[in-house]
């Protein structure tokens, strides 16, 4: 069941990836690396928890290795030419494979169906309703990844990975408002459309001609909590990172088009 908490703001925090939810049919067809589960971002739902009033949230309790509902529904790749994860993962962000039998297309059109599609019906749902009192609507999504994966990049990530698809899928002083706040933030780095540039839902969601702005925050795990198992939550970093979110979420609930 997908999991909402309406809001009066004009901010949407979606919550894709924090869900650990695995059915058993589906379990049963993982690997010991896939019921790892490493790829989750760990935390995030708490992180981002009662930072400021009036946010609307959705999230899928489901596990991204059962369907990644920030991924082309066709099964279109975010990041062509790329080494990246596809609808459903067949291997993990280390490029290990998950599964002892992988799932075949009838089996991907049924999570599809039960578990991509109810997400984007709520998300949408809840975009639809807060544009309706506001007649503009802000999706925040927000995301985490451990900062050392040379599978999917080089380097280490930095801290705040700010995604708007170059610009296209939100307002650009909505854009520049919150990358400031990343910059300003004292001990940490920032970039701007980085290696993660905004995942399936923000380029969907982000129509900024129509009323409807999307931006993706993807943070380093290691600002908030171990980027190793068992992923513990640190709660003097998180206080930490979460006063420089409050204000990031703070502005967002106020912004006004211009």
């Amino acid at each position: 069941m997908i999991e909402v908490t309406q809001g009066s703001s004009p901010l949407v925090l979606g919550l894709p990836h924090t869900g650990t939810e695995v059915p058993a049919e589906v379990a049963k067809d993982l690997n010991d690396r896939g019921l790892g589960l490493a790829d989750t971002d760990w935390h995030i739902h708490d992180l981002y928890a009662d930072l400021v009033e009036g946010v609307t949230t959705v999230r899928t309790p489901i596990h991204r290795y059962v369907i990644d509902v920030n991924r082309d529904p066709a099964g279109v790749s975010l990041y062509p030419g790329q080494n990246t994860t596809t609808l459903v993962p067949l291997t993990d962000f280390d490029g290990n494979p998950i599964w002892t039998r992988e799932p075949d297309e009838t089996e991907i059109a049924r999570r599809r169906e039960t578990y991509h599609a109810p997400y984007h019906a709520a998300l949408t749902a809840e975009m639809e309703r807060v544009a309706g009192i506001h007649g503009f609507a802000i999706l925040y999504d927000c995301h985490s990844i451990r900062g050392d994966i040379p599978f999917l990049f080089d380097g280490r990530l930095p801290d705040f990975n700010v995604g708007t698809n170059l610009g296209t899928t939100c307002a650009r002083d909505l854009e520049v408002m919150v990358f400031n706040h990343c910059q300003r933030a004292e001990g940490y780095s920032s970039v701007l459309n980085g290696r993660f540039k905004g995942g399936w839902t923000t380029r969907h969601y982000g129509r900024p001609n129509e009323g409807w702005h999307a931006i993706q925050m993807e943070l380093a795990q290691a600002t908030y909590c171990d980027e190793t198992p068992p992923w513990s939550y640190d709660p003097a970093r998180a206080d930490r990172l979460r006063t420089h979110l409050t204000q990031i979420l703070t502005d967002l609930t106020e912004w006004r088009p211009a």
